[in-house]
């Protein structure tokens, strides 16, 4: 991909990874790639790299970036968060821009010297209200802990009302474009949706916080220039108002999506039918429901959908006194991500000794959600009446959340 101007003087320099399917290992699958998207900004007397990329496109940064200057004519390296995908290409531009000196927050020093070593960089740690001038124009630094890492901050340019908030308001989503107004919306907002879920939801109160720290600071944003995904300049104030909404548990006005995720594995079958039992008195209760094998599912995928839902409903066979396997990394990223305000239930049949019921119950209150009831556990195949028992759980869900909703 080429250059790409964001501002007068701002120029996107990074990389587009169009095959990039899982991030964070495994954990998170990237359907639509990724990119990522280092800056550089140019005033009258310094430049500025912000942020770099990830260590095997080191050399398509430093193509982009000699379309522009020369390097040794980057003054400055701005390290907004250190995880490799963001800082990888370090080395390779300190070692090219020996002279540049690194800003970054305090937290980021120790991390920096463990992944790279002792390389001798000078580097400038900078903290909230810390204005770098590079000569009519400035990026003012605003310290953002856990969102995600310890490390993170944001930079601000207030001549252009450009935020560059590293992993904040990002997407992982590949394009031939850099910006908003130049992709479809819709896949837009859900990837951007789905980045939130899986990377910022157990920091929800920190980034509702860090919202209300800007807008008293009189941050003013015009353009919102996150480390993946597009720039948001049609609109940023659509990606603000998504996160103001997510951070406290609301839906996406005009999206319709399911109030009741219902989540299961079965071995012979037996599990199965509780579930569909479970999804068709919802369904005929009049909720919104999201039917998912987690064997033929991404979990990444359905834990976007727990954003934005009211209530988790999930289901296993029983072995060895436990769940089924494929169900621990859904309710292991649960535990971590720890969404707040939903209610939940567990069910399953077993053969000869249960125990993957409670199990499920007993991680669904790690992960802060609400149990309705004790669980549902049959022998065997479930029967006319346990399948009524199903039903009777669904109502006692439907039932909750009706009066939640009052």
């Amino acid at each position: 991909m080429a250059v790409v101007q964001v501002k007068d003087g701002v120029h996107w320099v990074g990389a587009v990874d169009w095959n990039n399917r899982y991030f964070h290992g495994v954990t998170y699958s990237t359907h639509r790639g990724t990119t990522y998207n280092a800056y550089l900004v140019a005033g009258e007397k310094y430049r500025a790299l912000v942020d770099t990329v990830y260590t095997p496109f080191s050399e398509v940064l430093v193509s982009h970036l000699t379309e522009l200057v020369s390097m040794k004519d980057i003054d400055y390296v701005v390290v907004n968060h250190v995880e490799i995908d963001h800082s990888g290409a370090l080395p390779r531009i300190m070692e090219l821009c020996p002279q540049a000196k690194i800003c970054c927050s305090r937290k980021a020093l120790e991390p920096l010297r463990k992944h790279f070593g002792d390389q001798g960089w000078e580097m400038h740690p900078v903290k909230t209200g810390d204005v770098l001038d590079l000569g009519g124009k400035t990026i003012r630094f605003i310290e953002a802990p856990m969102l995600h890492w310890p490390d993170s901050m944001f930079s601000y340019i207030p001549e252009d009302k450009l935020l560059l908030p590293n992993d904040a308001f990002g997407q992982h989503l590949a394009s031939s474009h850099r910006f908003d107004d130049q992709v479809d919306n819709a896949i837009l907002m859900d990837e951007a949706a789905k980045y939130y879920a899986n990377i910022l939801l157990p920091f929800s109160a920190l980034v509702e916080r860090k919202l209300r720290e800007i807008d008293e600071l009189g941050i003013e944003i015009d353009t919102i220039a996150p480390s993946h995904g597009v720039i948001w300049r049609q609109d940023p104030g659509q990606i603000i108002n998504a996160y103001q909404r997510w951070a406290t548990g609301l839906e996406t006005p005009g999206r319709v999506s399911p109030e009741i995720v219902v989540v299961f594995d079965t071995m012979w079958g037996s599990t199965e039918k509780m579930a569909e039992a479970i999804a068709e008195q919802l369904s005929a209760q009049g909720y919104r429901i999201s039917l998912y094998n987690i064997g033929k599912s991404d979990y990444s995928d359905i834990i976007r959908e727990i954003l934005e839902a009211k209530a988790v409903i999930i289901g296993s066979s029983t072995i060895n006194n436990g769940m089924l396997p494929s169900l621990s990394p859904l309710m292991e990223e649960l535990v971590g991500l720890k969404p707040k305000g939903r209610i939940g239930a567990a069910f399953g049949s077993h053969g000869w000794r249960g125990g993957a019921v409670k199990q499920i119950s007993t991680t669904l209150t790690d992960a802060g959600i609400n149990l309705v009831g004790d669980g549902l556990a049959i022998q065997w195949v479930p029967d006319r009446e346990d399948l009524e028992a199903c039903r009777n759980l669904a109502r006692k869900v439907g039932s909750v959340l009706a009066s939640r909703a009052k």
